[in-house]
C-alpha cells in the first residue's frame, strides 16, 4: 500500500481561469499547510469544506498565488486518503509555481492514473469502474458518457460479483460433495451444477450481444469516406462536422491526403476519415494519399461511398464496390440538384442489399437519411442506456468470451457424465476469469499498465 503523499495538476494545461493542483496522501494536509496563509490553518478546519488564501514560497516569504483550498479527510474521498485541491488562476506559470511549491515540501508527482489507482487500491471502486472512469472522461456523445457513468457507478460490477457468487456456490457444493459423498448424492449436485452453471453462460451472453454496441459507443466508429475524385468527399466531412474542414472545389485530386474528424451521428460516435479520391494518377503527391487511402479502407467499421448521380458508373466506381463488398457500407448518390445520368438500379444491384441513399450537399438534402442509415445499421432496435447494461471494454469483452469458453465446457462435461470435481475445474476456471475484470485476481503488471494509460491527475 502506498503511503507517500502525490501532488500532480488535475486540470488541462494551457490558460483558463481556475486550475487545481490535488494532492493525495497522509501528508496531503501538513504539505499544504505549509504553504497556505489563511484565517486558520487547514489542520484545524472540517472536512468538506473550502478555505479562501493566499499561497507562500515558506523560503522566502513571498506571496505567490490567491486560491481557494478544499479539505478532505479520508477515508470519505476519492482515494479513501486525505485530499488537498487547490484552486488557482488557471495560467501556466502560476499553476506549475504552485506545484512546484508542494513538491518541494515533500509531495511527489503522481504517475498518470495514480489517484485513481489508489482509489482501486484502497478498496474505494474495482478496476471495472477504475477504467470507467477514464471512459467517462473520453466519452464523445451523451450516450457514450450514460454508459461510462453506469459502468462507474458499479453496474456492470454488481453482475459480475453475482455471477462469481453464483459460480462459488456450484464450486461449494461440489466440495461438499466430494468431502461428504454420503450426505450429498452425486445427481443431485450434478442437477444443482448445471441449472447454475446455463445461468451464468445466459447471462454472459446477455453482455456479450451488448459488446458490438458498448464498444462503439466507448470507441466510436472508424469511417471512411471513398469515391471518385469531385464526388463530394470533402463535402459530405464538411456537413456532417457542421463546419468547413476540408477544402472544397471543383478541381479533381484536390484532397490529397487523410483527414479525420469525430462527430457524433445521433448518438454514435464517428472517427470519420475523409480520403484523397481513389483513382490512378501520375501525380506522386495523390498518388501518396491514393495509397493511404485504401490503408485506412481496409482498417475502417463503415465505409461510405460517394457516387456522383450526373455521371454514369465508371470502371473506377464499380471497382470500389468490389473492394467493400462483404463490409459494412453506405452508399452515397451525390448531386440530385444536377440532370440524373446514373443508373441507379444497377447502383442497387452493386449494392447488394447495403443502403443506397440520394443526396445533394450542395442544398444539404438527404442528410437526415444518412443519419437514419447510420444509426440503424450499427443499433437497429435504438440505443438504449437507462436499463442495459453495455460491456465496451476491449479487455472486457475478450475475458467475457473467455469466461463464456470456460463455462461452455463446464456444461459440456456434466452433459457428457464427467466426474463434477473435474468439471469444476471448468467452474473454477470461469470464476478466476470474471475475478480478472474487476481486479480480485489480477496480476500487479497489469495493473500498472492499465492505469498508465490514464492522464496525469486523474
Amino acid at each position: 500500500m502506498e503511503t507517500d503523499t502525490i501532488a500532480a495538476i488535475s486540470t488541462p494545461m494551457g490558460e483558463g481561469a481556475i486550475a487545481i493542483i490535488r494532492l493525495s496522501g497522509p501528508d496531503s494536509i501538513g504539505i499544504a499547510d505549509k504553504l497556505y496563509n489563511g484565517k486558520r490553518k487547514l489542520k484545524e478546519v472540517e472536512s468538506h469544506t473550502i478555505h479562501y488564501g493566499k499561497i507562500n514560497d515558506p523560503r522566502t516569504g513571498e506571496h505567490v498565488e490567491e486560491v481557494m483550498v478544499s479539505v478532505l479527510r479520508g477515508p470519505k474521498t476519492f482515494t479513501r486518503e486525505n485530499i488537498v485541491e487547490i484552486n488557482c488562476h488557471g495560467g501556466l506559470m502560476s499553476v506549475n509555481r504552485v506545484l512546484e511549491l508542494a513538491l518541494s515540501q515533500g509531495a511527489r508527482l503522481a504517475e498518470p492514473g495514480e489517484f485513481t489507482k489508489r482509489a482501486f487500491l484502497n478498496g474505494r471502486i474495482d478496476l471495472l469502474q477504475a477504467e470507467a472512469v477514464m471512459d467517462l472522461i473520453r466519452a464523445k456523445t451523451d450516450r457514450a458518457m450514460t454508459v461510462a457513468m453506469g459502468q462507474m457507478e458499479g453496474r456492470l460490477s454488481k453482475l459480475v460479483h453475482q455471477l462469481r457468487q453464483t459460480l462459488l456456490e456450484i464450486i461449494a457444493s461440489v466440495e461438499v460433495n466430494i468431502d461428504y459423498p454420503e450426505y450429498d448424492a452425486e445427481e443431485v449436485t450434478n442437477h444443482l451444477l448445471l441449472d447454475k452453471a446455463q445461468m451464468v453462460h445466459d447471462k454472459i451472453e446477455e453482455l456479450l450481444v451488448t459488446a458490438k454496441q458498448g464498444k462503439i459507443l466507448r470507441e466510436g466508429l472508424s469511417t471512411v469516406i471513398i469515391g471518385r475524385p469531385n464526388v463530394g468527399k470533402s463535402s459530405l466531412l464538411n456537413s456532417l462536422v457542421h463546419e468547413n474542414k476540408a477544402i472544397v472545389t471543383d478541381i479533381p485530386g484536390t484532397t490529397r491526403d487523410v483527414i479525420e474528424e469525430y462527430v457524433n451521428i445521433r448518438g454514435v460516435p464517428l472517427r470519420l476519415v475523409d480520403t484523397a479520391g481513389i483513382r490512378d494518377t501520375e501525380d506522386i503527391v495523390e498518388r501518396i494519399g491514393v495509397e493511404r487511402s485504401r490503408k485506412v479502407l481496409k482498417e475502417a467499421d463503415l465505409i461510405l461511398l460517394l457516387l456522383n448521380y450526373h455521371e454514369s458508373l465508371t470502371y473506377e466506381d464499380r471497382q470500389l464496390f468490389e473492394a467493400i463488398k462483404g463490409m459494412d457500407a453506405i452508399v452515397i448518390v451525390n448531386k440530385t440538384d444536377l440532370d440524373c445520368r446514373i443508373s441507379l438500379d444497377e447502383v442497387q444491384t452493386l449494392a447488394c442489399g447495403q443502403p443506397v441513399i440520394t443526396t445533394s450537399l450542395l442544398k444539404e438534402e438527404g442528410i437526415d437519411d444518412l443519419e437514419q442509415a447510420i444509426a440503424s445499421l450499427f443499433f437497429q432496435q435504438g440505443i438504449e442506456t437507462q436499463d442495459v447494461t453495455y460491456v465496451s471494454n476491449t479487455r472486457h469483452i475478450a475475458l467475457l468470451a473467455q469466461a463464456n469458453e470456460a463455462i461452455n465446457e463446464a456444461i459440456n462435461s456434466i452433459g457428457l457424465g464427467v466426474p463434477v470435481d473435474m468439471a469444476q475445474i471448468d467452474v473454477r476456471r470461469t470464476w478466476e476469469i470474471l475475478g480478472e475484470i474487476v481486479g480480485d485476481t489480477v496480476s500487479d503488471s497489469l495493473i500498472d499498465q492499465l492505469f498508465s494509460q490514464f492522464c496525469l491527475g486523474k
